[in-house]
């Protein structure tokens, strides 16, 4: 995908990128191409495959739910170098955006980007997603959680649902294989105070690989218990 094909496929859907939107999608290729050659961000590294495969794949999120367009608090979990939050955030910079992440050396990028980018309203915070949902000035504060290929949903749910408020959304992007992680996935949702509203899947442009993007509602709040201590959501995941 070519930067013509990108502001093109975004102009379709009715979102027409200006000059500076464009411009800072090319700051952020350059420097995230940079950053990679001193530390590991990202295996995909070819301008076409980072304009598909990383910008215009985190954006798809906001074809299925209409949230991201409006003025609202969003937290990335696990974004590692920025996907799908900073994304979104450059097409629509009336996002306020938190990312955690349980690396500093991504963290120090994404500052780096930031300011480079001049982003404004958005956060970046060191810290696992166990302890950060634990974290009363964070929990069940957004109205969107995203995460993006993190890790499978039963473990997902555990770490992103305590984050989302009631009446807000978690929204995760994945690959293929969405349906038995779905049905793998259904009683920690439920558990976790959510309810999975709809599953939208499509093909990436260009590639044809499939993507499924899930809305999960959040109806209920999430017990305190939730999420246990760092690693065991990945070892004993709710199913």
């Amino acid at each position: 995908m070519n930067t013509e094909q990108f502001i093109h496929m975004f102009s379709e859907k009715g979102i027409n990128l200006s000059e500076t939107q464009v411009e800072q999608f090319e700051i952020y290729f350059q420097t995230l191409v940079e950053w990679n050659e001193k530390m590991n961000l990202t295996a995909i590294t070819e301008r076409e495959d980072v304009y598909l495969k990383h910008f215009y794949d985190s954006v798809t999120a906001s074809f299925y739910e209409d949230l991201f367009t409006k003025s609202v608090h969003i937290c990335d979990v696990g974004a590692g170098a920025g996907f799908p939050s900073i994304p979104l955030k450059i097409v629509y910079p009336n996002l306020k955006v938190t990312i955690v992440d349980s690396l500093n050396k991504r963290i120090n990028f994404l500052e780096h980007l930031a300011k480079k980018l001049q982003l404004e309203n958005v956060e970046f915070i060191h810290d696992r997603a166990e302890t950060f949902g634990k974290n009363s000035k964070y929990r069940e504060k957004f109205d969107i959680v995203t995460a993006r290929a993190v890790a499978r949903l039963s473990v997902l749910s555990e770490l992103c649902l305590p984050l989302v408020k009631i009446g807000g959304v978690f929204v995760a992007m994945k690959a293929a294989s969405a349906e038995g992680e779905i049905e793998a996935g259904k009683r920690a949702i439920s558990i976790l105070g959510g309810k999975l509203e709809a599953k939208h899947s499509f093909e990436l442009p260009f590639e044809k690989s499939e993507r499924n993007i899930l809305i999960i509602s959040k109806v209920e709040s999430t017990p305190k218990k939730y999420p246990r201590k760092p690693g065991t959501p990945n070892k004993e995941p709710i199913e």
